[in-house]
């Protein structure tokens, strides 16, 4: 539309960009918003005709949080000899239904393939959803528990840790045929109990990550079954 000399655009890139909430948009419309200068550093949702746009958490609350899960699952893994790969802030695409950037997720097991060294979205059709997502919820509770519960659930993952850091609370769904309910030990990392994972966030607030992970060695190694 020309007003004057000027032309004003009546494109969606031209809109404001809308934060941390739920709106309604086609996939076309939500691939221009990440491709809008606006969003970059956002951490972006899809879902059936709903895309979310967030902004990246920055506090140590947050990232530190992140590093204990992250330390407790590669121990875990590592002495109870599974196969896993960890990726940190990747997007996972079902092109044109659901795209997902958690903060951590984790391929398990040996039926999955590795996916590709590059900066692309990996695309869960041809990789599979990872087994293992976990979101950590400073600011984002309500919604990890909700919405984005529903999204992981049709992505196809087997497991979905929702992080409370305010609280030091875990809560793990199992998720299987589309549907998820809540469970307190790991059903994808058996013998793992979230109690153990809360106790380490606990510790996390008066001792240092080389002797939390002194700690968890410990009781991964005289615990066969878990923690």
């Amino acid at each position: 539309m020309a007003v004057g000399n000027a032309m004003v655009s009546t494109t969606p890139e031209s809109q404001s960009i809308q934060f941390d909430e739920w709106v309604m948009a086609s996939w076309a419309e939500y691939l221009g918003r990440l491709e809008s200068s606006t969003a970059e550093g956002s951490r972006c949702y899809f879902d059936s005709g709903w895309m979310r746009l967030e902004m990246s958490p920055l506090g140590a609350l947050h990232g530190r949080e992140n590093s204990i899960v992250s330390t407790l699952v590669v121990l875990f893994t590592t002495l109870k000899g599974m196969r896993m790969v960890e990726l940190t802030n990747t997007t996972f695409r079902k092109p044109g239904l659901q795209d997902a950037q958690p903060d951590i997720a984790f391929y398990l097991g040996q039926g999955f393939s590795l996916p590709p060294q590059d900066n692309s979205p990996i695309d869960v059709l041809e990789y599979g959803a990872p087994q293992l997502v976990v979101e950590i919820a400073s600011t984002t509770l309500d919604d990890d528990l909700g919405k984005k519960r529903l999204l992981y659930e049709r992505l196809g993952s087997a497991e979905y840790w929702v992080v409370d850091v305010q609280a030091a609370q875990v809560i793990a769904f199992e998720i299987a045929e589309e549907r998820s309910g809540q469970v307190l030990a790991s059903k994808v990392l058996p013998g793992l109990e979230m109690h153990t994972l809360e106790a380490a966030l606990i510790r996390s607030r008066t001792e240092d990550d080389a002797t939390i992970t002194r700690w968890l060695l410990e009781l991964f190694s005289h615990n066969p079954q878990g923690g």
